[in-house]
């Protein structure tokens, strides 16, 4: 499993303090509004060649987190 802590940024002063991928400025809610979509992870890959597999998991284990950490 992806340590997502590695690879998930926040800034305050990008993407108003969003989670994002190392720093750039795709957030983890971009990523998994694409797979929400329907997108594959590949399709993903294709469009955006900066990211990898392991940014996508990295999200996806964020988001697992953030849920099971909810009240």
């Amino acid at each position: 499993m992806t340590d997502y802590r590695k690879i998930i940024t926040i800034e305050a002063g990008k993407r108003d303090g969003k989670p994002c991928i190392r720093g750039m400025r795709i957030t983890v809610y971009d990523v998994l509004s694409y797979l929400a979509s329907g997108m594959s992870i590949a399709e993903i890959l294709a469009d955006f060649p900066y990211l990898t597999e392991e940014d996508i998991y990295a999200c996806l284990g964020y988001a697992a987190e953030r849920e099971h950490l909810r009240p």
